[in-house]
């Protein structure tokens, strides 16, 4: 990177790049099981009862909104909404205790909003979920485009809605950096689109390992990294 004026946009994803989704995930889904057997879910092992509902949450994904039904028949049990609200709620209380920015996002937000950077976000997912996520995160203001694939019609890793974020922006996807954590959405799609892609590491993913299509341009431990990249060297 020359120089930071090159710079003009930079692009994140949401889930485990800005929060830890990973372990809102869990211990929400382990937290609702627990509260389910408290409420009569025939089953004693809380890991036992989180490992049947992944596999519903695998069949049917994640935002399907009937995960807690589908137990419940897997088990052979007859509908009952007393177990399956109980999930819901003990899902919901846990869900609102995890989901915090995680520590330099917003310090490094506003740093980038300094040097006169153009801020968005591009995600898969449902819109309203992810819409929700952004305001409970406290960080909507910030971003100057938000594209979800489903407003879209096109999910990472196609070239299309990172095209649909750098034209709102009026930036050139040559001027953009994206932040994301999967190689195979985040920086497989940004390098398709022509963007400079920065892969945030995970433990126990080798980025070394992967296709060059889905090695990233930068490497970062935490998005605070972001500034250094962006230092004229």
């Amino acid at each position: 990177m020359k120089r930071q004026r090159e710079i003009k946009a930079v692009l994140f994803d949401i889930d485990d790049t800005l929060f830890d989704s990973t372990t809102l995930s869990k211990m929400a889904r382990m937290n609702a099981i627990k509260a389910m057997i408290e409420c009569g879910l025939p089953i004693r092992s809380v890991q036992k009862g989180h490992s049947l509902l992944m596999k519903i949450v695998e069949k049917y994904g994640s935002n399907y909104d009937k995960h807690f039904d589908r137990l419940l028949e897997t088990l052979g049990c007859c509908k009952d909404p007393k177990i399956i609200v109980a999930g819901i709620v003990a899902y919901h209380d846990t869900k609102l205790a995890y989901i915090k920015p995680n520590s330099d996002v917003i310090p490094t937000l506003i740093a980038l909003r300094d040097k006169g950077c153009k801020l968005g976000i591009v995600s898969n997912g449902r819109s309203v979920k992810q819409w929700e996520k952004l305001i409970r995160l406290g960080l909507h203001h910030f971003f100057d485009v938000v594209i979800v694939s489903e407003d879209v019609g096109s999910e990472k890793p196609q070239s299309k809605i990172f095209r649909v974020a750098t034209e709102k922006l009026e930036v050139k996807p040559k001027e953009t950096i994206y932040a994301g954590d999967d190689p195979e959405t985040d920086v497989l799609g940004a390098n398709n689109a022509g963007l400079i892609s920065v892969g945030l590491i995970k433990q126990k993913r080798k980025w070394s390992t992967l296709n060059k299509d889905k090695q990233p341009k930068f490497t970062i431990k935490t998005v605070s990294e972001l500034l250094s990249i962006l230092e004229p060297t």
